[in-house]
């Protein structure tokens, strides 16, 4: 694995947060909104220009109104007031209105680039990425974006606005009163400094605890029968409350930040004002004992409220500034893998396409799922069309990484393998698997209908193939008990159906699909003999004229294949037909013997060990 893939896997927090040049590509998805964006961003600094007058009509309504006891043009003050602020009302409506429609978008549009590019990965992708950290991707990191886009950028943009704003009213007001509330600004500022970076830190450490809190939880929901059957609940408890412990902390961890951070900003701003109180008491007390002049108490009361306006931006800025530092982070995340390369694709000038006839051959082919760990050694053999074809051994002889090679879910790194004549890697790859049909042991199912799970998305099978499928395979007699029959709703993964009515349902979508390839790997194995003996018949007739790969461990399904190959240790040891095998007394014979005769029966008992040291002894 590489260094970059590693940090992406291990959730390490990256660094160079404010990397202009992700900050550019975020800025792309705004585009195709930028009108609206732009609208929103003119709805904020008008709203808050107007937050920052409100001080100012203090000032007005006391010195102008209150103080000299004037009702002159009071109802119009009050009017021009009201009005000011119900437009900050409708403003800042909008701008929430706007940008969020916005937010909204953008996200739909990033979730469906990351699910589109998820769905394109190859199967190894999924081999060295956890389940429960690639849905971080598609949730807290996108969330992330979201606050970004919605709030994060204009608030920053608007707090600034109102800064600059309040410090100009402040000296346009009285110079040296303005001069005093920013003196405690510097402070403010190294402390919002302080707070941002460990604030950050702590932030990052809380993501990394996050998902991986996520991936535990996923593989262990995923997994909880098997925990109870092995009354492993209590290591599960053990290990999730260690994990659990961890996410907490370091969520402990950044709230002392923000515990420490904001009485301070609280504290430095009532020293700012006690300032600004004792300069104004120096300065115009003062004056107007000498000149005889109206007190302003208005002025201020103004720069009383335009303090307090001023820290909280500055504050607000912050906690902002966190925000961009989780969404660059979180993009960072989100296009490492964006931008993961997809190994296995078409090729931009397809050899072949459409319909296959169904000739398979291998030619000396290896292959590792890890560097050097050979899967497949030197395997080479031919399949003709419509011919059927075992591939027996035993467990990690290389079977079905046979089937997954074939259709290349995987590419192999020696060798070649070709379907009609062409390499697989110069079909196009969605023709290519068009081809297949698999029938596997552990059947996927997905929630929603019957008809649908059959079905899986093909247009062209009309609800009649469906029937027929069912009904060649005997899906069709539980299928017509169900509440609904082809309409009744399918749980997540199958739930309700046991098993074998599961794997049923799985014969008929591969019959339903009708192609060029049958692919059953260990597919009657969870079926129980007389159901077996009843879809039997409709497998071989399925089979006819269709080339056809079976893997298999029970050796009564395959006897009627034309031809049995032998795998041990990835390589293939012995091919023929299953009277011409015995006849050898090799491999296969072994394994006969393992199933069918007493003693080696109870030799076997000792489980799969015991089958792979007899194959290895002699006979």
């Amino acid at each position: 694995m590489s260094d970059e893939a590693k940090k992406y896997h291990e959730e390490e927090a990256i660094g160079n947060a404010y990397d202009l040049r992700v900050a550019r590509r975020l800025a792309r998805y705004l585009k195709p909104y930028w009108k609206t964006v732009a609208v929103g961003l003119l709805l904020t600094l008008l709203t808050n220009i107007l937050v920052s007058t409100q001080p100012y009509f203090t000032k007005v309504a006391v010195d102008d109104f209150i103080t000299p006891k004037r009702t002159d043009g009071v109802w119009i003050f009050a009017a021009a007031f009201f009005g000011v602020f119900l437009f900050r009302f409708i403003f800042s409506y909008a701008q929430e209105i706007l940008l969020n429609h916005v937010g909204q978008h953008v996200m739909f549009d990033l979730r469906t680039e990351i699910f589109t590019k998820l769905q394109r990965q190859e199967v190894a992708y999924y081999d060295r990425y956890p389940v429960g950290r690639i849905i971080t991707r598609l949730t807290s990191d996108v969330d992330a974006l979201n606050e970004l886009f919605t709030s994060g950028v204009i608030d920053v943009l608007g707090d600034l606005v109102i800064i600059f704003a309040i410090i100009g009213m402040m000296f346009w007001l009285d110079w040296k009163l303005a001069l005093v509330s920013l003196i405690t600004v510097p402070l403010l500022f190294a402390c919002t400094n302080w707070f941002r970076k460990h604030a950050r830190n702590g932030f990052d450490r809380v993501r990394t605890r996050n998902a991986r809190l996520n991936a535990f939880l996923q593989e262990y929901i995923s997994g909880a029968q098997t925990v109870q059957l092995m009354n492993a609940e209590a290591k599960a408890q053990r290990r999730f409350r260690e994990i659990n412990d961890d996410y907490r902390n370091a969520n402990i961890e950044t709230i002392y930040y923000y515990s420490v951070f904001y009485p301070l900003v609280d504290f430095i701003g009532t020293v700012g004002i006690a300032l600004v109180i004792a300069a104004f008491g120096y300065e115009y007390l003062t004056s107007v004992s000498a000149a005889g002049d109206a007190l302003k108490i208005g002025l201020l009361a103004s720069f009383i409220q335009y303090s307090l306006q001023l820290f909280q931006p500055i504050r607000d800025l912050s906690d902002k500034f966190n925000v961009l530092q989780a969404a660059i982070v979180a993009s960072h995340r989100i296009f490492i893998l964006l931008d993961l390369d997809i190994d296995i694709k078409s090729p931009e000038l397809p050899k072949k396409t459409g319909k296959a006839k169904g000739e398979i051959e291998f030619q000396n082919v290896w292959f590792a799922y890890k560097e050097n760990d050979w899967v497949l050694k030197d395997v080479s053999f031919k399949m003709n069309i419509g011919e059927s074809v075992a591939l027996v051994g035993a467990t990690g002889s290389g079977k079905t990484t046979v089937t997954n090679l074939l259709m290349r879910f995987y590419d192999v790194q020696q060798g070649k393998i070709l379907l009609d004549g062409v390499d697989v890697r110069d079909w196009d790859l969605h023709d290519l698997r068009s081809n297949f049909a698999v029938v596997l042991q552990d059947v996927f199912l997905f929630s929603g209908s019957v008809e649908n799970n059959i079905r899986l998305g093909r247009k062209d099978i009309d609800a009649g193939r469906i029937r027929w499928a069912a009904k060649e395979v005997r899906a069709d007699e539980f299928i017509q008990e169900l509440n609904g029959k082809y309409e009744f709703e399918v749980r997540e993964r199958g739930a309700g159906l046991s098993v074998g009515q599961k794997q049923l349902i799985s014969f008929a979508r591969a019959l339903a699909f009708d192609p060029t390839i049958l692919i059953l790997d260990e597919a009657t194995s969870s079926i129980d003999t007389e159901t077996e003996q009843l879809i039997q018949q409709a497998v071989n007739r399925v089979m006819d004229d269709r080339t056809s790969l079976v893997v298999a461990h029970r050796l009564s399904t395959i006897q009627k294949c034309d031809r049995i190959m032998v795998f041990h240790h990835g390589e293939l040891r012995e091919a023929g037909t299953h009277n011409e095998l015995l006849n050898e007394r090799g491999l296969y014979w072994r394994l006969y013997q393992l199933q069918y005769s007493d003693e080696k029966i109870h030799v076997s008992d000792a489980g799969v060990v015991a089958s792979d040291s007899a194959l290895e002894s002699p006979a």
